[in-house]
């Protein structure tokens, strides 16, 4: 009865409102629309583009369809060319679909999944699937591409099938204690299977590896395989992406009936190995600027699409790459990466609130709030700098516990606060590696410039304790905490000094409080404080390894009387009531602050009151990259509980 009568009081004491309609209707409510005509910023949908290039409404120029497959703006969209590989805004036109590829038998576009075509889906889109007339046999894991290409050059259309396999791989928690990584490495296959039928009556044979050098092609993963001419020599050579960030090209020694694969090689551009930014790519060969030659396109973790310019043959008869450059479109949502992790501070004191955001790849961003009444006008977001360089956490060959295949990401969680007290806004982080840094603000407070990376420093007394799966020591004076999680700062002892916030290395929430020494800020060890409603010290993750962290957290007198609650991650945002005192932290947890499905792995809330009413409004970043913006509009009526819209 006590939790009931709990539960109709914090959930009467809000209620949410939508943003403005944008001009593109928004399949997805609550989604921050940048509000800035005429503004551009790089094309991208959700998580995982996936793109298929198609001259869609049939202007003579190639449009881009693209589908993502997260929670909760997954789907395919259409984006129109509006020429100088700009687009414009994204349009929802079908749900997404794993594992979707796009070949072109007979030049006619075949869209399919795993064990399906859509033979007309121009017309029909994913409405009329059709049974693929062959079983698989072997085995595959999270990647399953099914393509249709003439394989050996009969006339016949054959299957080529990409798969992942990651059960040498294991995924988590394998190092040993110099660092190595004891399992296997994740495998990335291709296999024909040869039609002996016809193309209208397909029979297919058993399954073959594709080989390469005599050896089944195997790259590190995801391989998207694609059949192309690529050195224009008149048989069709094997390109390959993977998980990480490479593109391999298996020359075609052979003949078209007859091909034979050479040892893959990396492609190049300027006589370097080709590196994509990000993880997880999708690749498409496809002559996409209409010169008759193959130029490449990718689709990437975070929803963006990069075009990679074939610029004909070079003085060894292969084509010449130009730089990956992004494709643009018209400004829609406002978005920074995927896993976005916003907090909200004016950053250019110039009085509003801006967003400052980290993201799985591991950059910071800054969006410039340009003003406006209750939702703001925003910039695009642009990569904070630290030192001379673009400031970018990324786990390298074993600093993630997932182990290599998250060599690119970094899972930055950043927190603005004058960390030295000296006036000027800092940004103390949590990333992938668990170490809780901080980047000192060397400029003004209109014009900020950050130095580079510092450990944040803690009086131990004695060893300092680190997560029990870290196969590395932190130093003497480090903060080694569970990855992922945020750190806040804020004076909780109201004694003028500014305090650490964080999730301990057992992942139990914890207080450092900072101390003044001689002169000198001190961090002190971490204490317990915070308790559960059963008195317990309050613990928000008692997972291991890669299941460890991950939790966001913001303090904030969310129900305003007057102490700290506590806002965490859940599929949305989930709220913590502060039934103690600010001297005395008990919190009760009440459930999710929303009914909004934002999430499969994780959010990040933080508050804002960009409308300046002086109550916090909830800011939400989403595993899609996109925030989602829920003002309360109402605080007087306490007797009826109000619904969360949909």
């Amino acid at each position: 009865m006590k939790v009931s009568i709990l539960l109709f009081f914090i959930f009467s004491l809000f209620s949410f409102s939508p943003p403005p309609d944008p001009s593109v209707p928004d399949p997805v409510p609550y989604r921050l629309p940048y509000n800035n005509p005429g503004l551009v910023t790089d094309l991208g949908v959700g998580l995982w583009a996936n793109p298929i290039p198609v001259d869609w409404d049939n202007d003579g120029d190639n449009d881009l369809l693209v589908t993502g497959r997260d929670k909760p703006s997954g789907g395919m969209y259409y984006f129109e060319n509006l020429g100088d590989n700009t687009f414009g805004k994204g349009v929802k036109i079908a749900e997404g679909m794993r594992n979707l590829t796009v070949s072109w038998p007979g030049n006619k576009m075949t869209v399919c999944t795993p064990g399906v075509v859509y033979r007309n889906f121009r017309n029909d889109l994913f409405n009329k699937p059709e049974k693929i007339s062959y079983k698989q046999a072997f085995y595959s894991g999270r990647s399953n591409q099914w393509k249709y290409e003439d394989y050996d050059g009969d006339g016949l259309y054959d299957l080529i099938i990409g798969v992942s396999d990651w059960r040498d791989y294991g995924w988590d928690n394998a190092y040993n204690e110099k660092g190595e990584w004891m399992h296997g490495p994740l495998h990335g296959y291709v296999y024909w299977v040869r039609n002996t039928g016809t193309n209208a009556l397909p029979r297919y044979a058993k399954a073959q590896p594709v080989l390469a050098a005599g050896k089944p092609v195997d790259v590190f993963g995801k391989p998207s395989p694609n059949l192309v001419d690529w050195d224009d020599d008149g048989d069709l050579d094997l390109l390959c992406g993977e998980f990480l960030d490479r593109i391999t090209f298996f020359e075609n020694t052979g003949s078209r009936t007859h091909p034979v694969y050479a040892q893959g090689r990396f492609l190049q551009v300027n006589g370097q190995t080709l590196h994509l930014e990000l993880e997880m790519p999708k690749m498409v060969v496809y002559d996409w600027d209409n010169d008759s030659d193959p130029d490449i396109l990718v689709g990437m973790e975070d929803g963006r699409v990069v075009f990679i310019e074939n610029k004909g043959p070079g003085k060894d008869g292969k084509p010449v790459l130009a730089h990956p450059v992004y494709f643009k479109q018209q400004a829609q949502y406002v978005k920074c990466g995927v896993l976005a992790t916003p907090c909200s501070y004016d950053w250019d004191g110039d009085g509003d609130e801006d967003i400052i955001s980290g993201n799985s790849a591991g950059f910071i961003e800054f969006i410039e709030n340009l003003g406006g009444d209750k939702t703001p006008r925003w910039a695009a977001p642009v990569r904070l700098r630290a030192g001379d360089t673009v400031f970018r956490i990324m786990a390298g060959k074993n600093l993630s516990i997932q182990g290599p295949a998250e060599a690119k990401w970094g899972y930055t969680v950043p927190y603005v606060a004058d960390w030295n007290m000296d006036g000027l806004p800092d940004i103390l982080l949590n990333s992938i590696t668990g170490k809780i840094e901080w980047l000192p603000n060397t400029g003004t407070r209109t014009h900020p410039r950050l130095g580079k990376a510092r450990a944040v420093r803690v009086d131990w007394q004695g060893n300092p304790p680190k997560p029990a799966w870290n196969w590395w020591n932190p130093a003497s004076d480090e903060l080694v905490v569970q990855w992922r999680t945020r750190p806040v700062v804020i004076d909780l002892n109201k004694d003028g000094l500014n305090d650490l916030i964080v999730i301990d290395h057992e992942g139990y929430l914890s207080f450092f409080e900072r101390k003044k020494e001689n002169g000198s800020l001190i961090l002190k060890p971490g204490k317990r404080i915070f308790l559960d409603d059963k008195g317990s010290p309050l613990r928000l993750n008692d997972k291991k390894a890669g299941h460890s962290g991950r939790r966001k957290i913001d303090l904030v007198d969310w129900d305003q009387d007057g102490d700290y609650d506590l806002l965490v991650n859940t599929v949305n945002a989930g709220l913590y009531r502060n039934t103690g005192s600010n001297h005395h932290f008990v919190f009760k947890y009440v459930g999710d602050l929303t009914n909004l499905v934002l999430a499969g792995h994780s959010t990040c809330p933080a508050t804002v009151d960009w409308n300046r009413d002086g109550i916090p409004d909830l800011l939400i970043g989403a595993e899609d990259g996109f925030f989602y913006y829920l003002p309360r509009t109402s605080w007087q009526d306490m007797q009826t509980p109000v619904k969360v819209k949909k």
